[in-house]
């Protein structure tokens, strides 16, 4: 195997790694973080912080200016996986346990074999299903394994805004690999993340969000938590994949 595909496979293991390890504590540092800061409040403050530091540093290093065209990209997909994705997430967290939700997340996949084919892709192969299935009960079992059996307790309410979270980040994951983008993959990132955070900041006013938040009840574990989901959560683990 050539030095060049040797790295570009170690590249995407450890992004891979990323996504797998560092998403899956995010769940628990949501969960933290919302004990005493509003949901909408903890996803705005940690895509926005996350957002601004990866695009001064970037525009610092050299960056190209983006285009008002790419913005607009960035503007539907970053609102689609973050403020629709993720916020849902954060909402629920509120009413269901943390692994409830991850295995509720573990539904992405199957959202995007069936938009692929819906768009006029493949039909999912059987090994593709297969694959699909596995993470799923793969997923079960970790949550089993971690003592949590609410299934019953979850609301139908919260049920259906998780459906729709993985759907719409399913959705804003397809466009995203035809939409026009700057070249440097971590710039349209830190785009997609301040345009995702500015939705959830909305929100949070929309829904009176800021008049409820206390500087001085905001926990130390809730604001460690919301600087993890920013530094790990946000800049590397969103930032692989």
């Amino acid at each position: 195997m050539a030095p060049t595909a040797a790295s570009a496979r170690a590249k995407i293991l450890l992004a891979l790694g990323a996504v797998y390890l560092i998403w899956g504590s995010t769940y628990l540092a949501i969960r933290f973080a919302i004990e005493t800061v509003p949901p909408f409040l903890v996803g705005g403050f940690r895509f926005v912080m996350a957002g601004a530091l990866m695009y001064a540093f970037l525009r610092v290093r050299g960056a190209a200016r983006p285009s008002l065209t790419q913005w607009r990209s960035a503007f539907i997909i970053g609102p689609m996986l973050l403020t629709g994705g993720n916020g849902g997430v954060v909402w629920s967290e509120q009413f269901v346990p943390s692994g409830v939700v991850a295995l509720m997340v573990a539904c992405v996949p199957v959202w995007m074999l069936l938009l692929a084919w819906l768009r006029g892709g493949l039909r999912p192969s059987v090994r593709e299903w297969l694959g699909v299935v596995m993470g799923l009960i793969g997923v079960s079992l970790l949550v089993s394994f971690g003592g949590v059996q609410a299934v019953g307790s979850v609301s139908p309410l919260a049920a259906l805004v998780m459906l729709c979270s993985t759907l719409s980040w399913s959705v804003g994951s397809m466009f995203s690999r035809e939409a026009p983008l700057p070249a440097s993959p971590l710039l349209g990132t830190a785009m997609e993340m301040l345009a995702g955070g500015a939705g959830m900041l909305l929100i949070a006013l929309l829904r009176g969000e800021f008049t409820q938040l206390s500087a001085s009840a905001v926990s130390l574990r809730s604001g460690l938590s919301i600087v993890y989901l920013a530094a790990f959560g946000s800049i590397v683990a969103f930032s692989a994949y």
